[in-house]
């Protein structure tokens, strides 16, 4: 959980808030219009996740062997760090390099998640899972709220000129100290937890991973629910992802204050917290397919609503509704998906689920950044997310619960 706590600090200030509008900045400024800026970002989200995509099957199934697990989390989790230091230090008027930079970073913070997620099955039983994951968005949420605070404060006490450091200054200032935030509270991770769950090391390590991962295809039919699941998971959270990582670029568009947009922001952490927890103990009541049903008839609501979009009170709205279960749904896939997992191979299907939502999100930003460049509007792009809701949706219906959610869920 307390890895969520540190890496959260990534998604609101570099994913969807500061470095977003930083960046939007630094590409007006150069003379890009709004809607090819926009479209700049969505390209540059689709290249960082379609080469994380590439990766990932082939890394999770090598990280199944015995000590690897935790390896290859060091690794990606370093290469993030690094490359969101190096954003404090990009000269404002450069927005490529910017793009560039951010690429790295993504990758680091969507590999590294990749492993993590897969630790769920070393660090809690089936019958808490829905708990253990929603507490961790929700535990995620209050932490980034710390850095954002601090964050939000530079920024507006330098656009005041309240304090001697420009606005650009401080823009950097808060990617210095989300990378400090991130590396700080993943010592925890790094110190107490392990991989329990494992394959025993064989010869030609690559060799053997690749044979098994040709297995798996083989056996497709044997693990129908999980791959029928991550199928309805690819349409889905595809709208999910695409909607947190371009709004704060959307909202720019539509002629919202940086300001209001820090503050719609942080407001919206506040209410996605508990409401994360919420859906996890519905969850035990309900079963976790039916609040998954739950959080995407909001999204179709927020796409259907955003499309209308016009004033900042709009916004407002609009970024509360997402806040009630953009973190309820992405605990509960993530927990749902681990019931579904052999416990000992969960890197190796934690990879394919990984490439699924990775090249959901390739498909979705690039769909909101031509829509926005053809109409000229990035609107017609948001609601154009509604029909792979629905696709998921239907898909979902056709995938069995867990067994585990047939039983009263009770501390391990």
């Amino acid at each position: 959980m307390l890895y969520d706590w540190a890496n959260s600090a990534y998604s609101i200030i570099i994913t969807t808030a500061v470095f977003p509008i930083f960046y939007k900045a630094a590409a007006t400024n150069a003379g890009i219009s709004a809607a090819d800026s926009t479209a700049y970002l969505g390209y540059t989200i689709a290249i960082a996740t379609f080469i994380l995509a590439m990766l990932s099957p082939i890394l999770g199934t090598i990280a199944d062997y015995q000590g690897l697990k935790k390896k290859f989390f060091i690794f990606f989790f370093a290469i993030g760090v690094l490359a969101t230091t190096l954003l404090a230090f990009v000269p404002s008027e450069n927005w490529l390099l910017l793009l560039v930079c951010y690429t790295f970073s993504a990758v680091g913070f969507w590999g590294a998640n990749v492993f993590y997620d897969a630790f769920i099955v070393d660090v809690t039983t089936e019958g808490r899972m829905n708990r253990v994951s929603a507490r961790g968005y929700g535990l995620g949420y209050i932490g980034s709220t710390i850095p954002f605070i601090v964050s939000i404060a530079i920024i507006i006490l330098a656009q005041n000129e309240m304090i001697r450091v420009s606005a650009t200054r401080a823009s950097q200032l808060a990617f210095l100290i989300t990378a400090i935030w991130w590396g700080l509270f993943t010592i925890p991770m790094l110190k107490n937890i392990h991989q329990r769950y494992y394959i025993e090391r064989e010869p030609k390590l690559v060799i053997s991973s690749f044979r098994r991962l040709g297995q798996t295809f083989k056996d497709i039919r044997k693990y129908r629910a999980l791959f029928l699941f991550l199928l309805a998971y690819f349409f889905y959270i595809d709208g999910v992802g695409t909607i947190i990582s371009m709004s704060t670029a959307y909202g720019t568009d539509l002629g919202i204050s940086s300001t209001s947009l820090l503050l719609i922001l942080f407001v919206t952490q506040l209410v996605a917290a508990p409401c994360a927890i919420i859906y996890g103990k519905f969850a035990e009541k309900f079963t976790g397919k039916k609040m998954i049903y739950v959080g995407i008839f909001v999204y179709i609501i927020v796409c259907i609503y955003a499309f209308f979009l016009k004033t900042t009170l709009d916004f407002w709205i609009l970024a509360m509704l997402v806040g009630t279960s953009q973190g309820g749904i992405q605990a509960l896939s993530r927990s749902y998906f681990a019931k579904l997992v052999p416990k000992e191979k969960s890197n190796e299907f934690f990879g394919f689920y990984n490439i699924f939502g990775k090249f959901a999100a390739i498909m979705g930003p690039l769909l909101l950044g031509v829509t926005a460049q053809i109409t000229g509007h990035s609107s017609y792009g948001v609601f154009s997310l509604v029909i792979l809701f629905i696709i998921g949706i239907i898909i979902l219906a056709f995938v069995p619960e867990p067994k585990v959610d047939e039983v009263v869920n009770k501390p391990a």
